[in-house]
């Protein structure tokens, strides 16, 4: 097994963010959303789904996304401390991680409205494979690394994703834009004309093919059981007390408890921004499909020297301040895309610059989070994971209150997405005087 700090340990723990980062990427954010409009009528569609008729497709879709981050909120906390209790975290790892890609391949069978119970089921299903095995993904951070090290191992493994991922979507974007290179079709696409929707029900399974694939590097070389437990049998009752112990711990670590609250508030912003950055473009905007893709190319591109950028800077200034920086920026970026003016002529040129500002700060923010998070946990515990799960579950009530926030705005404001997104600043904004209370620690400055 390898030692802690070994470098092969290191890149292959990182490397499951080049397998897993095209999920979010093509599915969440670039090209399902898109396919998923195209499919059940465009903007302000009406579709019916559980025997009601009247739902808009945009709203009915945040709700989704909403129930399957509910859903993982839910089962990680006692997932997560029973692997710490019996040692097995790269077993439940594997287990979500096979349950994403293959539902991500089941949206094949995503081809018409008739089959939207199918979009819809799998796309939960998928994003619960996918946020529940970085649950256990995260936790591995403190096993392979030292405290000193994680800002710059976090960072890498973000890196690694985005480049995984760009790679990926630059080869299906060729698929979208050049179907007859690859059989779809016979003749080149006419102006305007969209690609056939087989395309990209192609490019789904070609997603869960590479994020199963490429993790199975990770999952040869991460250690099963580092500390070497044997559970009991009533390892089920045993796991429940771990998680109960873990948060009482939490409880006396008021660093960790407003790192939480803050880290709660603006996930609320990122992510749904993250997972509905495309409908905007597409909805609100007016944005061809191409240009809304290119966008999201460019936000990738962008986010990896983020992510340098402000891994360095942290070095510098510490991680509180840094992250202060990269907050208000979400806050501009929220207030610049209210204020983007879709009539325009120049609206794409808009929304290229507005990309690369939110760009800057997706890779730096996420990076930071992590790393902060992992240094504030307590060297000599080996729950780890339980750890992990209080942060990931953070995460996903956050998710689950953004996107239930997004969807509720868009109602009461007439489906409007701009009010949706000044929602979002409040987020950002109530997370920046949060984090204004954290206090220094010996890694977190």
């Amino acid at each position: 097994m390898l030692k802690k700090g070994d470098k092969k340990l290191i890149g292959a723990w990182a490397f499951y963010d080049w397998a897993n980062s095209v999920y979010p990427l093509v599915i969440t954010t670039a090209v399902f959303p898109l396919f998923y409009g195209m499919i059940t009528g465009g903007k302000g569609a009406k579709v019916s789904f559980l025997g009601w008729d009247d739902w808009n497709n945009t709203e009915l879709y945040t709700y989704s996304l909403s129930f399957s981050f509910l859903i993982v909120a839910i089962i990680s906390p006692m997932l997560s401390s029973i692997s710490d209790y019996m040692g097995n975290k790269k077993r439940f790892m594997q287990f979500f991680c096979i349950l994403g890609s293959f539902s991500v391949m089941s949206l094949y069978f995503f081809d018409s409205i008739e089959n939207l119970w199918i979009g819809i089921t799998f796309s939960i299903m998928a994003s619960i494979g996918f946020w529940g095995s970085l649950v256990f993904y995260n936790a591995y951070l403190t096993e392979i690394a030292h405290p000193e090290e994680h800002d710059k191992i976090s960072a890498r493994g973000f890196i690694y994703g985005y480049i995984g991922s760009v790679i990926l979507l630059v080869f299906i974007l060729t698929m979208i834009m050049f179907p007859h290179w690859y059989g779809f079709i016979e003749q080149p696409l006419a102006k305007g004309e969209n690609a056939p929707p087989i395309v990209f029900q192609s490019a789904f399974v070609l997603v869960g093919i590479w994020w199963l694939g490429f993790a199975q590097y990770t999952f040869y070389h991460l250690p099963n059981n580092s500390f070497k437990r044997k559970p009991e049998k009533d390892y089920i009752f045993k796991g429940f007390r771990e998680l109960k112990k873990v948060y009482k711990e939490i409880k006396q670590h008021p660093t960790i408890y407003i790192f939480l609250w803050s880290f709660f508030l603006i996930s609320a912003g990122i992510q749904t921004i993250i997972v509905l950055a495309g409908k905007f473009g597409d909805e609100e905007l007016g944005l061809p499909t191409m240009n809304l893709i290119i966008t999201i190319l460019l936000i990738q591109l962008v986010a990896i020297f983020g992510a340098m950028i402000f891994s360095r800077i942290s070095k510098k200034i510490g991680n509180i301040k840094t992250l202060k920086i990269t907050i208000v920026i979400w806050i501009i970026v929220c207030f610049s895309a209210y204020l983007l003016p879709g009539e325009s002529p120049n609206v794409d040129t808009y929304f290229y610059a507005l990309g690369g500002l939110l760009g800057l700060v997706l890779g730096a923010t996420q990076t930071l989070a992590r790393s902060t998070y992992s240094k504030l946990i307590p060297e000599e515990t080996y729950d780890n994971a339980t750890y992990f799960s209080f942060y990931d579950v953070t995460e996903k009530l956050a998710i689950v209150l953004g996107t239930l926030s997004f969807g509720l705005a868009m109602r009461f404001s007439n489906y409007s997405m701009r009010t949706s997104v000044l929602v979002l600043a409040i987020f950002f904004f109530l997370g920046l005087i949060v984090i204004s209370f954290m206090k220094k620690t010996k890694y977190v400055k």
